[in-house]
């Protein structure tokens, strides 16, 4: 077998993403569609997501930031109804996946940007938990995808070299620096899918 790891990214990957859930939000304010993704993407290494990913700022402080990004663009925006949205479900096809590529001796990361640290005990992460031997989070860390060194992190802890990896994300920009190390990524836009060309890379059946 060519891998040894598969890296996962979690919302929108192996949890449900706040995309929807954006949207949603944006309707109920009679805010442009794609306004809160476009803010998300002005300045992405020193916004207020990418200081609150990186523990820079509290709740608080991420909230005066954002709605003030918000109105540099012309828009009233409620931070803590966008926080809201980053509530997600697991996704039961890629829990089954994740049991078959433990059971034939892949190891599995999950690397994601977050708020908070994740909560093992309860939540949607209660049901993954067992089957990560790591979990690279960027509120514990102080660096966040895309930033090289967070990769790296995620390599040296495993001790797999980047080309017997693969990553999976559903964001084009997270996956360009993994790519980059030399590891093989998969663009995640339907789950199915994107399993499919996982179980070929690896030599599993996963769906």
């Amino acid at each position: 077998m060519p891998f040894r790891a598969v890296l996962f990214d979690l919302g929108g990957v192996v949890l449900t993403g706040p995309m929807e859930a954006f949207a949603a939000y944006e309707r109920r304010a009679g805010l442009p569609d794609g306004l809160i993704r476009q803010l998300n993407s002005t300045d992405p290494d020193s916004n207020a997501w990418a200081r609150y990913e990186r523990s820079e700022v509290d709740e608080a402080g991420f909230a005066e930031l954002f709605e003030a990004e918000g109105r540099a663009a012309g828009h009233e925006v409620n931070a803590r109804e966008v926080l809201a949205a980053l509530a997600n479900e697991v996704r039961p096809e890629m829990v089954e996946a994740l049991r078959r590529l433990r059971e034939v001796g892949l190891r599995c990361a999950a690397l994601t940007n977050n708020v908070a640290p994740l909560d093992a005990s309860s939540g949607p992460f209660a049901e993954l938990a067992e089957f990560f031997d790591l979990v690279v989070q960027s509120s514990v860390e102080g660096v966040r995808k895309p930033e090289a060194e967070f990769y790296l992190l995620a390599l040296e802890r495993l001790g797999v070299p980047a080309h017997e990896c693969v990553y999976l994300d559903d964001l084009g920009i997270n996956l360009k620096p993994a790519r980059a190390l030399g590891i093989t990524t998969l663009k995640v836009s339907d789950p199915g899918d994107a399993l499919r060309e996982l179980g070929d890379l690896v030599g599993v059946a996963l769906t």
